[in-house]
């Protein structure tokens, strides 16, 4: 009895000595490694196995060859490679060259934000004979990026399984009009920022914000139409944001004033602004008192003072995701929990860590 189905193929496989396979196909990729020269395919499926082949076959140490059957009800690995990475691709996504050994990778087509259905991916991964890894969702990638890789496990996979696997990537396009894997392009903002706090705009002081802010705009192509410092003073914080709104601000940006001391109002300020929709605290850290809002379409976060000596915060989480269009609410950050504890590592490393993850 065979010991799965695997093994069965490979028994039902017909095999032939390597001198003898002069004119016959080649089934499967066969890979050549010459070490600290080259590692690459040598002869790829579907190649006429000629005279001359023969030597080169023989120092690759292969003595026999696959000659494989298709049946109508299976699929070569290359084939089925195809199959699943389109089924799986939404948006913003591509295979990288042709399939080699049945594994095949897809690229970002532009710079972006990436997303994955992690749920309809389990499901696809729970079929056996598949399978697909990527990078974290939410990864902020550059055009050309490899963002994931998949492939047919067996060398010829059951028709039947692909049919599987291209069904449930399927449900999710017509159900949510979008792929399991996609990348959203990230919009370049400008961004308004207030800059709140007594000692700062009394200049007690030395503002550290600005610096940091306007690095962390320019880093996603976008640009500040101003910057502009207030005292713990509601209306004068309000007055400011709605000149930056005035000023073509599609981003508003504080900072500080997000604790519960009394002196801290520039929260009360969103609020009396006209925001919507504001959720206050998040399950990260740096950043549980994190705010995030709306005004007439235009999303406002509130930074806490973590911003202004942490290298990485809750902030450098959300800001992606909100120029890619999402819409951030208290299930959002709260599902931010799990990973949303910072290292503090000497050498910050982010995003290539676990933070946000």
């Amino acid at each position: 009895m065979c010991d799965s189905p695997h093994e069965e193929r490979r028994q039902r496989a017909k095999t032939i000595p390597v001198h003898e396979a002069v004119g016959t196909v080649l089934a499967h990729d066969i890979t050549e490694i010459r070490p600290g020269e080259f590692k690459g395919c040598a002869f790829r499926k579907g190649h006429i196995i000629r005279e001359e082949d023969v030597c080169h076959l023989q120092r690759l140490g292969k003595e026999h060859l696959f000659v494989l059957h298709v049946a109508e009800d299976e699929m070569h690995e290359n084939d089925a490679a195809y199959a699943i990475a389109n089924a799986l691709m939404g948006s913003g996504v591509a295979i990288k060259d042709e399939p080699k050994e049945g594994k095949i990778s897809i690229i970002a087509e532009h710079d972006g934000l990436l997303k994955i259905d992690k749920e309809t991916l389990l499901a696809f991964n729970m079929l056996g004979e598949v399978m697909c890894a990527t990078l974290h969702e939410n990864t902020v990638v550059k055009k050309g990026q490899t963002v994931a890789g998949m492939r047919a496990i067996p060398l010829v996979v059951k028709k039947d399984v692909i049919d599987q696997a291209v069904s449930i990537a399927e449900e999710v396009r017509h159900a949510r009009e979008t792929g399991v894997i996609a990348v959203r392009k990230i919009r370049k903002p400008r961004a308004g920022v207030v800059i709140t706090g007594n000692e700062i705009y009394h200049g007690r002081i030395k503002d550290a914000f600005a610096p940091v802010i306007t690095k962390k705009i320019e880093e996603v192509g976008g640009e500040l139409v101003g910057v502009y410092y207030a005292p713990d003073d509601t209306a004068f914080i309000v007055d400011r944001l709605k000149e930056l709104l005035k000023a073509g601000a599609d981003l508003l940006i504080t900072t500080g004033g997000m604790s519960v001391d009394p002196d801290d109002v520039t929260r009360f300020a969103i609020r009396e602004l006209g925001a919507t929709d504001i959720t206050y605290g998040s399950a990260v850290l740096p950043g549980a008192m994190f705010l995030i809002a709306s005004v007439s379409g235009v999303p406002i976060l509130g930074i806490p003072a973590c911003g202004m000596y942490a290298k990485t915060t809750v902030f450098d989480l959300v800001l992606p995701r909100v120029l890619a269009g999402e819409k951030i609410g208290r299930r959002e950050l709260a599902e931010l929990g799990h990973s949303g504890l910072c290292m503090k590592c000497v050498l910050c490393r982010y995003p290539a860590c676990p933070f946000g993850k």
